[in-house]
């Protein structure tokens, strides 16, 4: 065995790094529903790695898809060049997703995914003689990753104030989280529809002409799980419409079934104008993420001499041969093993036994959607967030990974879990909560 690393270099993301560093928690390997750590125990996995390990860990089609490909091609560029794998890939992707979302922007990841998805948004309108169209508009709570974009027209304070005006012209819609409302709904909440037509306001303080965009998770991920109240986002859709702004759904963490649907613009049945994913587009296996663009988007580029670049955006390592070998292989699993079928069917399972822990210690909410849940707890009198945390460390010692963010314990295992897996991460969960003060 290998000796252990220096834990020092290396400068970790959203993390207390030196709490970390004084309490690792180090993992050496994975497989299916399972990491290993590296002094050899087993941990139950219940939030797919991030988001992101829809089919498992180390799922033997994609592993070799990816070593087959480095073997062949390691590296393409994507400027004046291509390879078929990223073609192969595009459209694959635009054969599954909803409406005329029939093209596809290779990226890296969901944080440049989203600032893409603006840019398009914003040069868009500029390609059709509607160039004063800049502004955007975000949601409170809203994650949209951590470039300038996505932390402008997001609307999580801690991942905004360290860095200064961000960028102008921005403005945001309230978020729709209301515990006196709708604490314990079991899938969309009935209050909070109307919430949605605080955009007509925005639009009227800032006029409709000058707003290109609305970007919104169509169910909040990295806030704790919140889901969209019914009827709010078709409302938002219909507002769009009606003063010519695009709709982006940031689909980073919902799409690839994790709703219960390939994407929760079917789950919801809301057509969007762009939408951004990322995460299980690769089953987590290689960093990639992708805007899927609506036809009538990417034909407004397309004028002028054919020689000439329409867009003048892109990545190193746009479609990346091993991204796109991960991609392809990651959509071909979902559907032969039938993922989206079952995480509709697994979904009541998991609501199901979040649910039964309503009354448990310190718990004030609890949430869930598709493959997605959350428990929201009481925060300790002037500690925030550390209930949660000391909630997280427990169950990893005892076997079971979970997220937290602020004090809301949040679960999105991969979708092959079963039951009884199902039913030890909340038996877990509800022992832990029952052992913190």
């Amino acid at each position: 065995m290998s000796a252990a690393p220096n834990l020092e270099p290396y400068w970790m993301p959203f993390t207390g790094n030196r709490y970390f560093k004084a309490n690792p928690l180090m993992i050496a390997a994975a497989e299916g529903m399972y990491f290993t750590t590296t002094d050899g125990s087993k941990v139950l996995d219940g939030i797919a790695g991030l988001w992101c390990c829809t089919a498992g860990h180390c799922h033997p089609k994609i592993v070799a898809a990816i070593q087959s490909q480095v073997a062949t091609l390691d590296y393409a560029t994507a400027f004046q060049l291509g390879h078929p794998g990223a073609f192969e890939l595009a459209e694959k992707l635009t054969s599954i997703a909803p409406g005329n979302l029939d093209h596809v922007f290779f990226t890296n990841s969901g944080s440049e995914a989203v600032d893409t998805a603006l840019k398009i948004a914003i040069a868009y309108h500029r390609v059709r003689g509607e160039g004063q169209r800049l502004r955007l508009i975000g949601r409170e709570r809203g994650y949209h990753g951590v470039g300038f974009g996505g932390i402008s027209v997001g609307g999580m304070s801690p991942n905004r104030k360290m860095y200064g005006a961000l960028l102008p012209g921005v403005d945001h819609l309230p978020h729709t989280h209301d515990l006196g409302h709708n604490a314990f709904s079991r899938g969309v909440p009935e209050w909070g529809g109307h919430l949605a037509d605080e955009l007509e306001n925005i639009v009227a303080l800032h006029d409709a002409s000058t707003i290109a965009a609305v970007i919104v998770e169509p169910v909040t991920g990295s806030a704790g799980v919140l889901v969209p109240p019914q009827g709010y986002l078709s409302r938002l859709r219909e507002i769009c419409d009606r003063h010519g702004i695009l709709l982006i759904f940031d689909e980073v963490i919902t799409a690839f079934g994790r709703t219960g649907n390939r994407f929760a613009a079917n789950t919801f049945a809301v057509q969007p104008d762009l939408m951004t994913v990322s995460k299980g587009l690769t089953n987590g296996a290689v960093p990639m993420g992708a805007v899927l663009v609506d036809h009538a988007i990417y034909s407004a580029f397309m004028t002028g001499p054919e020689q000439a670049i329409e867009f003048f955006h892109g990545y190193t390592t746009s479609g990346h041969p091993a991204a796109a070998a991960a991609g392809i292989a990651s959509l071909d699993v979902y559907e032969e093993e039938g993922l989206y079928q079952r995480a509709g069917e697994m979904a009541p399972v998991l609501a199901d036994a979040v649910h039964s822990l309503k009354g448990a210690p310190h718990v004030i909410d609890v949430r869930n959607i598709g493959m997605m849940a959350a428990v929201e707890l009481a925060p300790r009198d002037g500690e925030p967030t550390v209930r949660a945390l000391d909630v997280f460390r427990r169950c990893f010692d005892a076997g079971v990974l979970i997220r937290t963010t602020g004090d809301t314990i949040a679960l999105m295992p991969p979708l092959i879990i079963d039951d009884s897996q199902i039913d030890q991460i909340v038996t877990t969960i509800r022992d832990n909560l029952q052992a913190v003060d």
